[in-house]
Order: C-alpha cells, then sequence, then structure tokens
C-alpha cells in the first residue's frame, strides 16, 4: 500500500525535464519591451517633411542611440530595434557644438559665416561613422532653413 510504484522514476525525470524547459523559456523571455525605433523615426520624418522650419522632441525609452543619415537604431533591455528614415538625410547633432547650439534654437548665422559652411559642416557630420551612444531621456529634431540650404539636426 505504502510501495514506490515501478514508474515512479519515470515520473520524476518528466518532471525534471520540464522545469529545466520551464527555466530555459523564462530565461529567454527579454527583461522589457523594445524600444520604439518606428515612433521616433515617424517624429524624424514629420519634423523633415515639414515644409517650414519645424522642431520637435520625442521621448526615448531606451540605454542606447545609434543616428545614422538613412536609419536610426535604438538598444535596451528588451532589444534593439532599428528604423529606416523616409525624408533622409538627416544630420546627427554631435562632434560640431555649432550644430548642437542650432539644434538647441541659435540661429545658424550666429555661428556659421555663411549658409554655404553651415551646409558643408552638415555634411561633413553626416559621413561620421555612427556608433552606439547613451541615449538622452528626449531626443530633438530641427530643420533649419538658411537662405535656401535646408537641414535637418537630430541629437
Amino acid at each position: 500500500m505504502f510501495d514506490v510504484p515501478i514508474d515512479a522514476w519515470y515520473a520524476w525525470l518528466g518532471i525534471a525535464g520540464m522545469s529545466l524547459l520551464t527555466l530555459g523559456i523564462a530565461a529567454g523571455i527579454p527583461a522589457g519591451p523594445t524600444p520604439d525605433a518606428m515612433g521616433v523615426a515617424g517624429t524624424i520624418d514629420r519634423v523633415a517633411a515639414s515644409e517650414y522650419p519645424a522642431t520637435a522632441e520625442h521621448g526615448l525609452a531606451a540605454d542606447q542611440i545609434r543616428l545614422t543619415p538613412n536609419r536610426i537604431s535604438l538598444r535596451g533591455p528588451g532589444g534593439a530595434t532599428t528604423a529606416v528614415l523616409e525624408f533622409a538625410p538627416v544630420t546627427p547633432a554631435r562632434g560640431d557644438d555649432r550644430l548642437y547650439r542650432v539644434l538647441k534654437g541659435e540661429p545658424p548665422d550666429r555661428g556659421f559665416e555663411s549658409p554655404e559652411s553651415f551646409s558643408q559642416v552638415a555634411a561633413e557630420t553626416r559621413t561620421q561613422e555612427p556608433r552606439w551612444r547613451s541615449a538622452p531621456p528626449r531626443l530633438r529634431i530641427r530643420t533649419v532653413t538658411w537662405e535656401g540650404e535646408r537641414v535637418t539636426l537630430v541629437g
């Protein structure tokens, strides 16, 4: 009556196997949601497509960001995502303090001698090798037009 059935070791083996399978599945689940690169790309595209000078901000729920003239990538606890920008190229406002100040709202004629030099510095910035950087809490986008030279800054 209190004897162990002959097939009891099979049950224990099955329970151990299911426990390992459940642990493996749980370990593979991401720690959080994937960052929303498509939403950020949509905000960038709306500003870049505007026929008038425009500015916008978009909150980021990501740890790192990589911006190229044609795409944006975000990386966080849930993984990494990339979105293609429809109204490219955009200019990452990095590497030149003058571009960053224009992104923050300063008129371009305060930091640049001419519209051509503004456009040239923006073009040179777009050729820099993109790399992963710490993501700010909010991404700022600004399209500036100065005597026919149009630049969309992102930073």
